[in-house]
């Protein structure tokens, strides 16, 4: 009954995501449409946004935050009903890489509101991977394997499925700020400086987070396998991408390789966090095949 009520959860959540898609949308038509207000004098810095617009924005918000209710609903109703933790395979694993994605972009609108034109493109990828995760790659729930039987379940697979939903916001916003510089959507979206704060600003927080994950993981392969570090493709793409994103942070960090430079290095980095998600789980055979379908 338990499972039959975190599947229905896990499909109003997106369906709540899609509204506030839509929504998102509307705001877009309707800021375009509508002749905006100037209050007082001045330039545009004095532009009243149109008031239709402006419900629009803050009812798809307030959608993409029932959303993550629901879909945390529907991740905690998962583990009660399989007893376990509820990161035990591959449609576990990106529902809540999506749901970290969704909370970690509400935080940083929370922080910097000007980003709320970054949500609908945060929501589109996470609406494709809950749609692939509810269909190709839905498990009942069910025991996990004997492999993944340990309290290093907990501490490895949460740390690195967070900091992985996590970065799918700088590579979304690392990918807005190249559109925006090729010219592409720039009277909707945010200004390149604010595109490339939020990149890096979510970035220093999700790099600790995935370091602390490669380590815990090295350590629970120490324990299962008998060595810290074996090159499996999981582990080794896993240190591909912890290399790429200490390169984006170290380049962001330094004159010359700042803008266009490091926003490249941003999505080459998260390239490799979803072939390591997707392709390494689903095609490559290795320690870490268990994590596939089912």
């Amino acid at each position: 009954m338990l499972a039959q009520y975190s599947d229905l959860l896990f499909m109003a959540a997106v369906g709540v995501y899609v509204l506030a898609m839509v929504l998102h949308a509307a705001e877009f038509a309707a800021a375009r449409s509508a002749k905006p207000v100037l209050v007082g004098a001045g330039g545009p810095d004095t532009v009243e946004p149109p008031a239709r617009s402006e419900r629009y924005a803050r009812m798809a918000v307030s959608l993409t935050v029932l959303g993550a209710v629901l879909q945390f609903a529907s991740i905690v109703t998962r583990g009660l009903a399989a007893e376990r933790w509820p990161l035990g395979n591959m449609y576990e694993f990106t529902s809540a890489i999506c749901l970290a994605a969704v909370v970690g972009w509400l935080v940083m609108l929370r922080r910097s509101p000007v980003t709320r034109a970054v949500g609908p493109f945060v929501l589109l990828p996470v609406v494709v991977l809950l749609f692939l995760a509810g269909t190709v790659l839905y498990a009942q729930a069910a025991p996990v394997v004997p492999a993944l039987q340990s309290y290093w379940l907990v501490i490895h697979v949460t740390t690195i499925t967070i900091s992985s939903g996590l970065l799918l916001v700088p590579g979304v916003a690392s990918i807005l700020f190249l559109m925006r510089g090729a010219g592409w959507l720039s009277d909707r979206l945010p200004s390149a400086d604010v595109l490339d704060r939020l990149a890096y600003r979510v970035t220093i927080i999700a790099f600790p987070l995935f370091t602390f994950a490669v380590i815990a993981g090295a350590i629970w392969a120490e324990a299962a396998w008998g060595r810290f570090w074996g090159w499996d493709p999981k582990e080794t793409v896993a240190f591909v991408s912890w290399v790429i994103y200490a390169a984006y942070l170290h380049a962001r960090a330094t004159a010359g390789w700042r803008a266009a430079r490091a926003a490249w290095i941003n999505v080459a980095g998260f390239a490799t966090v979803l072939f390591n998600l997707f392709f390494i789980n689903m095609v490559v055979a290795g320690l870490h095949s268990y994590a596939g379908l089912g």
